[in-house]
C-alpha cells in the first residue's frame, strides 16, 4: 500500500479548474511525472494559483546575478535548515542536474561550509540561512559581504525572497506530511 502524499484530500485531475489542470499536465510532460507539490496545492485553487506565480516570478526569473543552481542551492540549504524532507529532497534533485554535481546537495543540506562550492556561494548560503533563522538581524555588514562578493541590492532581495517563500513552502509542506515523490531521490544522480 502506498503511503499518502497528503494528509489532506488530494483532488483529482479531472475535477480541477482547466488552468491548473493544464498547469499539471504541463509540468508532467516536461518530468515525465507529477510533482506531488502540485497535486497536494490543487486541494485549494486559489491558493494554488499564488503559491506558483510567486514561486515562478522568483525561480523562473532571467535576470539578476543568480543562477538556476544558485536558486536551487538556497532552497536546498533553507529547506534543509527549516526540516523539511520534501523541498530538500525535491528541490536538491534540481540542484544537481543544473550544478551537474552528484554530490552537492546532499553536501549543502547537511552542511554549506563543508560543500564543495566557493566563497561567493557559502556568502550567499551564509545570508541566505541568516535571513532563515535571525531575519531580525540583517544589516549593513551583511550587504557589503554580499557586495564583495559581486552580488548587487537587487540580488540580495532575491536571496531573501527565495528564503522567505520557502519559508512558508516549507511550513506547508511539513503540516501537510507531503510526502516527495520517489522519482526525485534519483534525479541528477544516475543517467537518465
Amino acid at each position: 500500500m502506498m503511503n499518502p502524499i497528503s494528509r489532506f484530500p488530494v483532488p483529482e485531475l479531472t475535477a480541477l479548474p482547466v488552468d491548473i489542470r493544464e498547469k499539471i499536465l504541463a509540468v508532467q510532460e516536461k518530468a515525465g511525472f507529477v510533482p506531488n507539490v502540485f497535486l497536494t496545492l490543487a486541494h485549494r485553487p486559489e491558493e494554488f494559483r499564488a503559491f506558483f506565480a510567486y514561486h515562478d516570478a522568483l525561480m523562473l526569473k532571467s535576470s539578476g546575478n543568480l543562477s538556476k543552481a544558485d536558486r536551487e542551492m538556497i532552497v536546498t540549504a533553507t529547506s534543509a535548515r527549516n526540516q523539511c524532507l520534501y523541498c530538500v529532497v525535491a528541490h536538491g534533485a534540481l540542484l544537481r542536474i543544473y550544478a551537474k554535481k552528484t554530490l552537492l546537495a546532499d553536501q549543502v543540506a547537511v552542511n554549506h561550509r563543508k560543500a564543495d562550492i566557493g566563497p561567493r556561494e557559502q556568502a550567499m548560503l551564509d545570508f541566505a540561512l541568516k535571513v532563515c533563522q535571525e531575519s531580525h538581524n540583517v544589516g549593513d555588514a551583511d550587504y557589503l559581504k554580499l557586495h564583495a562578493h559581486g552580488f548587487d541590492d537587487e540580488d540580495i532581495w532575491d536571496i531573501a525572497a527565495i528564503t522567505a517563500f520557502f519559508g512558508l513552502s516549507n511550513r506547508m509542506a511539513n503540516v501537510i506530511s507531503m510526502r516527495p515523490n520517489d522519482e526525485f531521490f534519483l534525479m541528477g544522480r544516475t543517467s537518465r
